[in-house]
């Protein structure tokens, strides 16, 4: 196993470190290192479970702790104030106390829900992210962003709880399905667009070594995308300003995940079809030119990934779901538009008509 790379997260006094390697469950310097408490709950889910639960027991157990494990059904439908309130219920019965640590192991759905119990269980405790989605990856398991879904609309109920590290195995991508790799990338195409055009440049010229897993490629698109998420988060935790840059694409993809109920969109392939429409809202508003829509939604299809939601959302509906995101201020709907690749910028100044001209364009 080649040395894994390595990044802190900036936070004064909550700063951590994220560890990015092929094999980093199998060979467990890292994990032996962070698991430093007396008791864990180790939550997971029926997908992964069976596959790592028992790799990073074994290490837990090497070191004289002991290991509370909680699988949690699979899928966002989950994703709910009744899973949070079962964890809760596991955590009591087995007295765990402020100075134990959860471990979330899986993807984005398992990593928010955990993180969230550890912000609200006895007023918060520690937790560690070990991702197993490239989603999750390169997005939610950085930042210290958790939470569950709302009838009302993705993640309206959260917190921000910091991790106490996050260890980044690019080995357990093999087991992911093919779809749920392509979503991911959509994340990592996200940071090309929001802030890094030669990452952007980059990833055009890699696609077929990046579906392929090719390991220097992929921990390297890993590597960029957790340093620019990194540097955003230490600039700006609480997303006051450009943190919200990070939501490029996102309140068109949760209107899309909420308004199908979250069963026939992964999150990656709705924030793909929301960055095009971003894009095309961009263009609508004069800031984004013709040639740079081309090249995104190129960018997408060869990932396969989704540019439109018109056989399953309607404009109507989307807009209803966008009125209930979090990023409206002032009665005010927020985006984050693009004046080129790598250069986005948020804005509440838009014509009506882009936004009436962008859900014509990719919804039903």
């Amino acid at each position: 196993m080649s040395a894994p790379i390595s990044l802190n997260v900036q936070l004064s006094d909550r700063s951590y470190p994220i560890f990015i390697g092929a094999g980093l469950l199998t060979h467990a310097e890292q994990l032996t290192t962070v698991l430093s408490a007396r008791k864990i709950a180790l939550i997971t889910n029926t997908i992964v479970a069976p596959l790592y639960a028992d790799l990073v027991i074994q290490v837990a157990k090497q070191k004289g702790v002991q290991v509370i494990e909680i699988v949690l059904p699979d899928g966002e439908i989950h994703k709910s104030l009744k899973t949070i309130a079962h964890i809760i219920d596991v955590l009591v019965a087995n007295q765990m106390g402020r100075d134990d640590l959860i471990v979330a192991l899986g993807g984005g759905v398992v990593g928010d829900m955990a993180g969230f119990v550890a912000a609200c269980f006895q007023r918060g405790i520690g937790y560690i992210q070990i991702p197993t989605t490239l989603l999750s990856q390169v997005d939610s398991s950085v930042g210290g962003k958790t939470g569950v879904n709302h009838s009302g609309g993705k993640n309206l109920i959260g917190a921000f709880h910091q991790p106490k590290a996050v260890i980044i195995d690019t080995s357990v991508l093999r087991s992911l399905p093919l779809r749920e790799l392509r979503a991911g990338m959509a994340e990592i195409i996200k940071y090309g667009m929001i802030c890094d055009i030669s990452f952007f440049c980059w990833l055009e010229q890699n696609v077929e070594k990046l579906l392929a897993l090719e390991s220097a490629t992929l921990a390297h698109a890993i590597h960029r995308s957790c340093q620019i998420k990194a540097g955003i988060v230490a600039r700006d935790e609480h997303e006051h300003g450009d943190r919200a840059l990070l939501n490029f694409g996102h309140t068109f993809g949760h209107a899309i995940e909420t308004v199908t109920a979250y069963s026939t969109w992964l999150h990656g392939e709705a924030v793909g079809a929301g960055m095009m429409m971003a894009a095309t809202m961009s263009l609508h508003v004069g800031s984004l030119s013709v040639l740079d829509v081309e090249r995104l939604a190129a960018l997408l299809k060869r990932f396969d990934l989704r540019t439109d939601a018109r056989e399953e959302v309607t404009a109507n509906a989307a807009k209803e779901a966008m009125s209930r995101d979090k990023k409206v201020k002032a009665g005010k709907q927020r985006f984050i538009l693009l004046r080129g690749i790598g250069e986005a910028y948020i804005t509440a100044d838009y014509p009506p008509a882009a936004l009436e001209a962008t859900l014509a364009a990719h919804l039903g």
